[in-house]
């Protein structure tokens, strides 16, 4: 996933009109009836941006050295931005990209509007078998594939070793060790804790036996006792001051304060993993230390998030697009990722290769992805942030108390999802 639901954008937001060489507006199409593809393939890169796009970039220049006659064209589209910006494109039938890398839980509602192109059959699908289970779940939708994994992530504590040592304490297992530590790092604050995107509420719902609705029989469940419960726990480490947090720029704000040594803990995912690199605090990369999440009363339980890449319905280059797609999740542009930002493939036999093997950040997530919570693959899944965030930075600022806030995201998912219970 992924540096959270909303995640901060760092380039200017690309208006319509100036992404229209989409494949909707141009005659880029390519044709495979020589045997060569060619055309014009654009893409969405929905990756951050300073790190992470350079290396996906790059990537993508090596498609176009092995398809000479294919044109790529890349467009560095915000996180925050894309899920709106690919529908909106998408329903006008104008400015929508062939390819566009989609956070796992917009997959299923991009398929269900009609929006991405089936890829079972198609070059973009090879090698299934070798795919991780859990990472395949999100592509399925109607029993079509209508996506590729490219990345599959969960979420960690990050902390400063230095800042720890000082203070004699070792990575919290609990939540109740979490407070202690915080009080023992001295002139610091413990955690900070991202208050305006609910995706980093998940580790402490699922953590208190919570999740936010069961699909497989169509219940709402985020405003049960474990709900309140979970709301109720983030509440109190910001109350007891083991953490800190905020209601706007939360990305930026998180992570300033931990690479600037204000902050000795921080919840967050591989994907940050190159920025936090640049801070001052860990210009010697060893005093950076990843632990798992804090587990609640009813166990220790990580969100799975990650990225696939899927394929606009109407492209008018389908042929290339999925060649593009295939070549994007190759074992060996998913060992080029692990190495170099230390990202978490999503094909097995990517973990053998040795950037993988000498990537710590790698092998330390790979069992956390492996037992992470998946969330349901329904196609509204990705609307359920949006209630949940307001709920969730309401309580973290006291505005609301924690069953109110549970009640009240309850309420909005059953006006979501007619007939839910």
């Amino acid at each position: 996933m992924r540096r959270g639901i909303t995640a901060t954008a760092l380039v200017a937001a690309l208006a319509l009109a100036a992404t229209a060489c989409g494949s909707d507006d141009e005659s880029g199409g390519g044709s495979k009836s020589s045997g060569e593809l060619s055309g014009t393939v654009t893409w969405w890169d929905t990756s951050n941006v300073g790190s992470e796009d350079k290396v996906f970039k790059k990537i993508a220049e090596g498609f176009e050295k092995k398809h000479p006659k294919v044109d790529v064209k890349y467009v560095s589209v915000p996180f925050g931005d894309a899920q709106n910006k690919f529908k909106n494109a998408a329903q006008a039938g104008s400015g929508a990209p062939d390819v566009i890398r989609s956070e796992v839980a917009w997959t299923p509602e991009f398929a269900d509007l009609g929006y991405l192109a089936p890829l079972d059959g198609t070059a973009a699908l090879k090698d299934q078998d070798d795919f991780l289970k859990q990472a395949v779940a999100s592509t399925k939708y109607d029993g079509k594939t209508y996506a590729v994994p490219q990345v599959i992530d969960s979420m960690g504590v990050f902390y400063n070793k230095k800042l720890f040592k000082d203070a004699g304490v070792e990575p919290p297992a609990n939540i109740d060790e979490l407070k202690t530590v915080s009080k023992k790092i001295k002139d610091k604050t413990g955690l900070y804790l991202r208050g305006d995107d609910s995706y980093y509420f998940l580790s402490f719902l699922y953590g208190e036996g919570g999740d936010l609705v069961d699909a497989s029989s169509q219940t709402v469940t985020v405003d049960n006792a474990a709900g309140a419960k979970a709301f109720g726990v983030v509440k109190d480490l910001v109350d007891s001051g083991a953490a800190k947090t905020d209601a706007t720029d939360g990305w930026e704000n998180m992570m300033q304060s931990f690479k600037n040594g204000d902050v000795a803990m921080m919840i967050n995912g591989p994907w940050a993993v190159a920025d936090t690199l640049t801070g001052k605090e860990f210009s010697d990369k060893a005093n950076l230390g990843i632990s798992t999440v804090p587990a609640g009363s009813a166990g220790q339980g990580a969100p799975q998030g990650g990225h696939n890449l899927a394929v606009y319905a109407g492209s008018k280059n389908l042929e290339a697009s999925y060649a593009f797609v295939d070549y994007m999740t190759s074992v060996e542009a998913q060992a080029q990722t692990a190495g170099e930002l230390n990202l978490l493939p999503t094909r097995t036999s990517a973990y053998a290769k040795q950037q993988a093997v000498d990537s710590e950040i790698v092998q330390f997530f790979k069992p956390v992805v492996e037992t992470a919570v998946e969330r349901p693959w329904i196609p509204e899944t990705g609307s359920l942030f949006a209630p949940l965030n307001t709920e969730y930075t309401n309580v973290l600022t006291g505005q609301t108390t924690p069953e109110k806030a549970a009640k009240a995201t309850g309420d909005s998912y059953r006006k979501l999802l007619k007939g839910w219970k």
